[in-house]
C-alpha cells in the first residue's frame, strides 16, 4: 500500500464521532410559549411509574428512532407523544449544542414554540407541566455542585501491561451540576444543564433588547 492508495480509502470520508455507532441517542426540545407577561419555558414532571427518574423535572423528548427525519424531528415526535399536541402546534426555533454524555448517549435539544391549545398528556409518562418565566430565568443563577467521576477497572484487569500497574494515576473527571428553584420545583441534572446552555446564550448575545 502506497501513500495513493490511503489518499483514496480516506479522501470522501467524513469524521464523525469516534465509536458513535455504539451510542444510544436522544433528542428533546426545550419549549416556548406566550404568556401575558412574556414567554415561558414549558417542563414535564416524569411520571412516577416511569423506571428512570421518576418525579424528576424534565423536557420533552427520548430515543431517535431509526424512521425518523433526523433529531429535530425526533424532538417534534416525542413533544407530540408525550404532551398530546398536534405536531403542527409545534414549531422548531433552532438548535443548540449538542451533548456527548459519559455514559455512551448522544443529546441533540432544540429550542422550539408550541400552542397549547390542544394538549393531552400521555400519563404512563408525564404527571403534569408547569411552566417558567424566561425573565424570571436570566435572572437567576443556579446553584453548582460537583459529582467526581472516578474510573474502577475490573477485577482481572491486565494490569501488568501497562506502565505502574495497580499504581497507574488514572485521570479524575469532576462532572458539574446544576440547581434552578422556582417555588416547589427543583430542576437539575442533564435539563438544568441543556437549560443552563440555552441562558448563556442569551446573555452574551450582542442582539438582545432587554439589557
Amino acid at each position: 500500500m502506497d501513500i495513493n492508495e490511503l489518499k483514496m480509502i480516506f479522501e470522501h470520508r467524513t469524521p464523525d464521532i469516534l465509536g458513535g455507532e455504539n451510542f444510544a441517542k436522544f433528542s428533546l426540545l426545550l419549549p416556548l410559549i406566550q404568556k401575558d407577561d412574556g414567554l415561558h419555558l414549558l417542563f414535564e414532571v416524569r411520571s412516577l411509574s416511569m423506571r428512570r427518574q421518576p418525579g424528576e423535572v424534565c423536557f420533552p423528548g427520548g430515543k431517535i428512532d431509526p424512521d425518523d427525519e433526523g433529531p429535530d424531528y425526533a424532538a417534534v415526535r416525542e413533544t407530540h407523544e408525550e404532551l398530546g399536541i398536534p405536531m403542527d402546534n409545534i414549531r422548531v426555533l433552532f438548535p443548540l449544542d449538542f451533548i456527548l454524555s459519559p455514559f455512551g448517549t448522544i443529546i441533540y435539544s432544540y429550542v422550539g414554540f408550541i400552542d397549547l391549545k390542544e394538549m393531552k398528556l400521555n400519563e404512563a409518562e408525564v404527571d403534569e407541566i408547569f411552566t417558567v418565566p424566561l425573565s424570571f430565568l436570566l435572572k437567576t443563577e443556579p446553584a453548582l455542585h460537583h459529582i467526581r467521576l472516578r474510573p474502577e477497572p475490573e477485577e482481572d484487569f491486565p494490569y501488568h501491561l501497562i506502565t505502574r500497574g495497580k499504581d497507574y494515576n488514572w485521570q479524575m473527571k469532576s462532572m458539574e451540576e446544576y440547581f434552578y428553584f422556582y417555588e416547589n420545583r427543583i430542576i437539575w441534572g442533564l435539563t438544568a444543564r441543556i437549560l443552563k446552555h440555552f441562558l448563556d446564550i442569551i446573555r452574551v448575545s450582542p442582539d438582545r433588547l432587554d439589557k
